[in-house]
C-alpha cells in the first residue's frame, strides 16, 4: 500500500531493457496461442527513429498479457515496465492503462492474484512524486482492487492520509467525491458499514450548494438515509440532517424525509401512525420493518430517559406503555438501550423501575434549552444556599477564634495579676538594724 516514495533501481539502457521487455511479451503471447504477436519487431523499428513513447505504447498495451504471466515473473515483469515508462516525460500518458490491466484479475495466480496487483500498483504510487496528480488515478485503481477482493485491510492504514493527499493534489470537488466513493463501495463490499457510511456522507459534503438536488446527489442521499435507518448501532441522525442534500430531499422524496424526521426525534406512536398512513410503503422500498420497529423502540426508550426530569427513574408500567410491549419484556429492552449505548443505569426489580444515571438526548432544541437552563437555575441556587453557609461557618469559626484569644488574653491577665500580688505576700522581712551597734 502506498508508503514513503522509493525508487526502481535497474540496470541497463533503454534500448536493451525495451528489447528485453518485448521479447518477453512476444514470448508470453506465443505461449498462449497467439503466434502474430512482434512486439519486438515493432518497438526496434520505432526506436530506430527515436520514437521512445511510441515503443511505449506498444509495450503498455501488450503488457496485458502479464496478467497470465508465472506468478513468480509478475512483479519483475512489471517492475521493469514500470522503469521504462518512468523514463518518460509523459508518464500520466501510460499510467492508466497500466492500472487498468492491474484492476482486472490476474488469471495466473487466482489465489495470490490481488496481492500481486496492489504490489505494483502500490509500486507506481510511490515512486511518483507526491504532489503528482497521476497519484489519484493509482489510488483509484487500488481502491477497485481492493472492493473486488474485500481486502479492506490493506487499506485501512492509509485512511488517515487521504485528506492530506486530496490538499497536495489540489484535485476538484467532483474528484473527490469521486474518491469517497470508490472508498465507501470498498468498505462497503468487506462489510465495514461503518466506514463506508462515514465515507459516503463525506462523498456528498462536495456537493455544492447549486447541486444539493441533482440527480446524483439525490440518490446518494437515499442511499445514505437507507444506510443509516437500517444500520443496527446507528441512533445519531444530526449528521444527516445538517446536510443540505439530505434536507432536499423534502420536496423530492417526502415520505422519506418525514420518515428521517421520526426516528430523528419521534417515538414509536409516531412511527405507527406513519405506517399506518404509508401502509406497505416500508415493505415496497426495500426496508427492513423488524429492524426498524427495533430502532425506534430503543430510541424512544432513550427519549422518556432523558425527559425523565429530576426523578431519574422509569417505572416498568410507563416503559411497557412508550414502547408498546408487554411489561414482561421490559428488562430486556432496557438492557438492550444499555447496550446500545444510548442510557446508563440499573433495574430495580423489587422497585420494578429503571433508575437512570445518564442519558442524552436525540435533539437539542429550544425544550432541551429550556431544561438545562431550568438546571442551571436549580444549581446556582444550590450553591448560593452552599455559599451562604461557607460564609456563616466562616463568621462563626472567626467569632469563636476572637473568643478564644479573648479568652486568653483575659488568663494571661488575670495569671500577671496573680503573680504581682503573689510576689508581694511573699517577700522575706528585713532583719532589723541595730542603731546603737555602733
Amino acid at each position: 500500500m502506498p508508503g514513503p516514495m522509493n525508487t526502481l533501481l535497474i540496470e541497463g539502457s533503454f534500448e536493451e531493457l525495451t528489447d528485453e521487455f518485448a521479447q518477453y511479451i512476444d514470448t508470453l503471447k506465443k505461449s498462449q496461442g497467439d503466434e502474430s504477436s512482434n512486439v519486438q519487431q515493432e518497438a526496434a523499428d520505432l526506436l530506430k527513429g527515436n520514437k521512445k513513447d511510441e515503443v511505449l505504447k506498444k509495450l503498455v498495451v501488450g503488457a496485458q498479457a502479464l496478467n497470465q504471466a508465472p506468478e513468480k515473473e509478475f512483479i519483475a515483469a512489471y517492475n521493469l515496465l514500470i522503469h521504462l515508462v518512468n523514463q518518460s516525460p509523459n508518464v500520466s500518458m501510460f499510467l492508466p492503462k497500466i492500472c487498468q490491466n492491474l484492476s482486472t484479475p490476474v488469471t495466473s495466480s487466482p489465489a495470490n492474484g490481488s496481492g500481486l496487483a496492489l504490489s505494483i500498483l502500490s509500486t507506481i504510487f510511490n515512486i511518483l512524486p507526491a504532489d503528482s496528480e497521476v497519484r489519484y488515478h493509482v489510488l483509484l485503481a487500488i481502491l477497485r482492487v481492493i472492493r473486488a477482493t474485500t481486502n479492506f485491510e490493506y487499506l485501512r492504514p492509509q485512511l488517515k492520509q487521504l485528506d492530506s493527499w486530496l490538499a497536495t493534489w489540489e484535485v476538484e470537488e467532483e474528484e473527490q467525491r469521486k474518491l469517497y466513493l470508490a472508498v465507501s463501495d470498498s468498505a462497503a463490499a468487506a462489510g465495514e458499514d461503518e466506514q463506508a457510511y462515514t465515507y459516503l456522507l463525506r462523498a456528498l459534503r462536495t456537493f455544492p450548494s447549486e447541486e444539493v438536488s441533482s440527480p446524483e446527489a439525490q440518490e446518494l442521499s437515499l442511499r445514505a438515509l437507507k444506510s443509516a435507518l437500517t444500520h443496527p448501532s446507528h441512533f445519531d441522525f444530526q449528521d444527516l440532517t445538517d446536510l443540505d442534500s439530505i434536507q432536499a430531499l423534502r420536496n423530492s422524496e417526502p415520505v422519506y424525509f418525514q420518515l428521517l424526521e421520526i426516528f430523528n426525534s419521534d417515538v414509536v406512536d409516531d412511527f405507527n401512525d406513519f405506517k399506518d398512513e404509508h401502509d406497505g410503503w416500508i415493505e415496497t422500498s426495500g426496508l427492513d420493518s423488524a429492524a426498524l420497529n427495533r430502532k425506534i423502540r430503543l430510541l424512544t426508550l432513550a427519549s422518556i430517559a432523558a425527559s425523565s426530569g429530576q426523578q431519574r427513574s422509569l417505572p416498568y408500567e410507563k416503559i411497557a406503555k412508550a414502547l408498546q410491549v408487554p411489561s414482561e419484556d421490559v428488562e430486556m429492552w432496557v438492557i438492550d438501550v444499555i447496550r446500545a449505548g444510548l442510557v446508563e443505569g440499573k433495574l430495580s426489580q423489587l422497585n420494578q423501575t429503571f433508575l437512570i444515571h445518564r442519558s442524552t438526548y436525540r435533539v437539542f432544541g429550544e425544550n432541551q434549552w429550556r431544561e438545562v437552563a431550568s438546571r442551571l437555575d436549580m444549581w446556582r441556587n444550590s450553591l448560593v444556599g452552599v455559599l451562604e453557609i461557607i460564609q456563616q461557618e466562616k463568621q462563626r469559626f472567626i467569632q469563636e477564634k476572637e473568643e478564644e484569644a479573648n479568652r486568653a488574653d483575659q488568663k494571661a491577665e488575670q495569671a500577671a495579676r496573680f503573680k504581682g500580688r503573689g510576689g508581694q505576700q511573699q517577700q522575706k522581712p528585713r532583719a532589723p538594724v541595730d542603731e546603737d551597734a555602733d
